[in-house]
């Protein structure tokens, strides 16, 4: 099976925070997971894609940077988005698709905002998604809390559907490069 690991909007200033912005929620947790699922990549022979979204940091400058403490190998695919969906304007899905790929392992920042609107548009685009439960953060809004948030949306997204594709959420702990989706379906 075709995959890919694909980590959104990991950039410096949206997870340090900046001198009107705090940082991410739990943001060492977030860099370690996302170290130890592009390790796993690499490990496996899976490519990783970066999308950078140009709004971080006025889209330049070391802010707009993916993490420095995040390992980027050295062949991965780096994309810049000027929208909260990954796959608007971008050259995602081209990419994915001349790829063939058929499975996306998704994390990053933030979860209401750009990794939902991630998630569900790989489905409806035919990919099967697989969420990383612990692996996407925020910077929270006025209504709930950051840890309300980031479990409404591993609830919401685990089983996520779109006729024949479909997300699930699993743990950075988890052998996320052995998709459980046609277990799934057959339950």
């Amino acid at each position: 099976m075709n995959q890919i690991l694909l980590v959104i909007d990991a950039q410096q200033e949206l997870i340090d925070g900046n001198q009107e912005g705090s940082p991410i929620f739990n943001k060492e947790q977030l860099i370690r997971n996302i170290n130890k699922v592009v390790e796993e990549a690499r490990h496996s022979g899976v490519p990783v894609v970066f999308m950078r979204d140009l709004d971080v940091a006025e889209g330049e400058g070391n802010g707009f940077q993916i993490h420095n403490e995040i390992n980027v190998p050295t062949e991965a695919r780096v994309f810049d988005k000027s929208a909260t969906n990954s796959f608007y304007g971008t050259g995602l899905l081209e990419h994915l698709k001349s790829q063939h790929i058929e499975h996306i392992v998704i994390m990053g920042c933030e979860t209401q905002h750009c990794i939902d609107s991630a998630v569900r548009t790989a489905t409806i685009s035919g990919f099967d998604v697989t969420l990383v439960g612990d692996g996407h953060s925020t910077l929270g809004n006025d209504v709930l809390s950051v840890e309300q948030i980031i479990k409404h949306h591993n609830t919401t997204l685990h089983g996520h559907y779109n006729v024949e594709h479909f997300s699930i959420v699993r743990d950075s702990e988890e052998d996320l490069f052995r998709p459980t989706h046609n277990s799934y379906r057959e339950s």
